[in-house]
């Protein structure tokens, strides 16, 4: 796991711009503490830092082919290097490493730049080719690695992350008024964009090929639907707990110490447990909890790990540093309101005092169907072939607009967004149960000249049109790939990069293999929500390996005590940042920085998220816009990351 940044392009590199890749690198460093490599000639500069995993010795970056014609880095893991060695080896290929990425270089030379599609992996690449003055970068087909750009004039400069990237002055650094309606929208900002309208990331599944001072961008690879399996629900577990094997093996392959991050879940405990029975000594697996009631899925977890005999840590998060704000914000680079945030980063933290690499459960839930909301969506679906589309708007639409809204409410007696949904079509309303806050409501946030330049820009198309484009014919598939593309990609693997790569720690997802995706993409919509519930066929193959209470157990979520932290170790933090003294005007508009004041005053915990999500934009516009990002590499010490938050065993 590393971090990769460069400049290319059509036009000779200015020689002050190997500083600007010096100090590219250094803002990397968290990412790859271990070592540091450049190459360099009249159009190109590549540099890389790494975290050694596999071959510690010599596996150093950048890599080129025999004739020194071809350069790459890579930041991830090529998981079928083994056989794609043998496979050029035998092709008369000469290989200087024994590191998997060496193997692009040599793909590179027989296939171009469909050599991505020769590899399987989480991995972000860059390419450049001397001779042809051509720069290839990709990114892995579900998004585990990113991979940021910023295109001026006929050069291109590239970095694992913005903060990297900013480095370059000539880079714009003007806000996206449509990213920051995104952001109150989702919680995050979507691909392709950023935060800054100079800046883009490279969607997942994609690449981009600069040649000629021109760039396209194009998809490799997508979800598309195939036949579906014909089989029994024991049929179907079995073969995707040997998909799930496959794919936990190859994973398992490093030259430093491997765990697992365990939660009290069902995808965590299927990976660990396929883990162990690969294993031939006891697998390290870490948790983190909470010490308030109703957040700690600890005993869960140990509960998991006595079944399967590991060696387990588990650690108390405490949220009682000053700085926590600030932390989140410099490693993320971007607005970023998730507050599973905080335990990730805790429990990242807690993981690499144990083991280098680890594996973890992300991808389960999207893509077998696990989230509970998939079940409101295919009633709600299902009710609107009930009634015409002029009917549902006008008798729905009503009934939403008079019925309840407080959060009081039992669950089950929640119906107003049920009421909401049905007003509308399938799209919009599986993008309107995804969203943290309406378009409507996060428009009226937006300071006067962001809101007027967003008043035509609604943040649900992006939504519509990844639901538009997945080729599945029912609605469930449609959910899902709209949560694979959107909220996996831009939402949790950002979370698990940005958590993980700031102590040093490689996460490894095997049920983000995409061979695993792809099978269980082909598991018939009834079957994945068997009974009503997600994940049919990974709870029966659990069943049978742990018993049926861990495999039925009911999805917790990653959640926080926000509430009480933000009247405890967070109050002064908060209290700062929705005042006055915030400095959130700029952004948002007063009249709601003191409404979100005023009920913070008065006790209210509803709009808990809500000041999260404040909370996190103003330590973003504190740590990266009040404070401009130096570009001298004398100045590394200004972007040095706060103390680290205190994790205690």
């Amino acid at each position: 796991m590393c971090g990769i940044a460069g400049i290319a392009g059509n036009v000779p590199i200015d020689p002050a711009c190997r500083a600007v890749l010096r100090e590219m690198l250094a803002r990397l460093q968290h990412r790859g503490p271990d070592d540091e490599g450049q190459h360099a000639d009249s159009h190109a500069m590549l540099g890389h830092r790494r975290l050694s995993i596999i071959d510690l010795e010599t596996g150093r970056q950048p890599l080129s082919n025999e004739d020194g014609t071809i350069h790459a880095v890579v930041n991830g893991e090529f998981y079928d290097f083994l056989e794609l060695r043998e496979s050029l080896l035998s092709r008369g290929h000469v290989f200087r490493t024994t590191s998997d990425s060496e193997c692009i270089v040599h793909l590179y030379e027989d296939f171009g730049e469909a050599c991505i599609e020769h590899v399987s992996g989480m991995f972000a690449v860059a390419i450049w080719d001397v001779r042809r003055r051509k720069l290839l970068l990709a990114r892995d087909r579900l998004g585990v690695k990113p991979l940021h750009y910023a295109i001026v004039g006929e050069q291109l400069a590239f970095a694992s992350e913005l903060k990297a990237l900013l480095a370059w002055p000539r880079i714009a650094r003007d806000i996206d008024p449509t990213a920051l309606l995104d952001y109150l929208v989702y919680d995050f900002v979507p691909s392709p964009k950023t935060i800054l309208t100079g800046v883009r990331k490279l969607a997942p599944g994609t690449r981009l090929m600069l040649e000629g001072g021109r760039a396209r961008v194009e998809r490799y690879w997508d979800l598309h639907a195939r036949e579906p399996l014909q089989g029994s629900l024991d049929d179907t577990a079995a073969e995707l707990w040997n998909q799930l094997k496959r794919a936990t093996r190859s994973r398992l392959v490093s030259d430093v110490p491997v765990g697992a991050l365990l939660s009290g879940g069902v995808d965590s405990a299927a990976v660990a447990a396929s883990m162990a029975r690969l294993s031939r000594q006891p697998v390290v697996t870490v948790t983190s909890g909470f010490a308030e009631a109703g957040f700690d899925e600890r005993a869960a977890a140990e509960e998991t790990a006595r079944r399967i005999g590991s060696r387990h840590h588990d650690h108390v998060v405490q949220a009682d540093s000053a700085d926590l704000l600030d932390t989140l914000a410099w490693h993320f680079d971007e607005p970023f309101a998730d507050p599973s945030a905080i335990p990730m980063h805790y429990l990242c933290m807690a993981a690499r005092k144990h083991v280098t690499v680890a594996l973890s459960g992300d991808g389960g839930d999207e893509t077998l169907a696990g989230y509970r909301r998939y079940r409101f969506d295919v009633a709600e679906q299902r009710m609107r072939g009930f009634l015409p589309a002029f009917l549902r708007r006008r008798v729905f639409r009503g009934l939403a607009a008079v019925y309840p809204r407080w959060s009081c409410l039992p669950r089950g007696l929640r119906a107003g967004a049920t009421l909401r949904n049905l007003a509308v079509d399938g799209a919009t309303g599986h993008a309107l149960s995804i969203t943290a806050l309406s378009p409507t409501a996060a428009r009226s946030l937006l300071a006067g000249d962001l809101a007027a330049a967003v008043s035509q820009y609604d943040p649900l198309d992006h939504a519509r049109r990844l639901y538009g484009q997945c080729d599945a014919s029912d609605h469930l598939s449609k959910c899902q790939y709209v949560d694979i593309k959107l909220g996996l990609a831009d939402g949790i693997l950002t979370k698990v990069d940005r958590a993980s790569m700031a102590h040093g720690l490689e996460v490894r997802s095997p049920m983000l293999d995409f061979r695993f995706v792809e099978f269980a993409w082909r598991i018939p919509p009834r079957m994945r929500m068997q009974g009503g519930r997600g994940k049919a066929p990974l709870r029966r193959a659990l069943a049978h390996r742990l018993g049926p209470e861990i495999a039925n157990r009911a999805k917790a979520g990653f959640e926080v005590p926000l509430n009480a932290w933000m009247r405890g170790p967070l109050r002064e933090r908060m209290e700062d940042a929705l005042s006055t003294r915030g400095g959130l005007e700029e952004l948002v508009a007063p009249g709601a920085v003191r409404s979100v004041w005023r009920r913070h005053l008065s006790g209210e915990l509803a709009n808990g998220p809500l000041r999260w999500k404040l909370l996190m934009l103003g330590a973003w516009k504190r740590r990266h816009l009040m404070k401009p990002v130096e570009t001298s590499h004398s100045a590394t010490s200004q972007i040095v990351p706060p103390e680290r938050m205190v994790v205690s065993a």
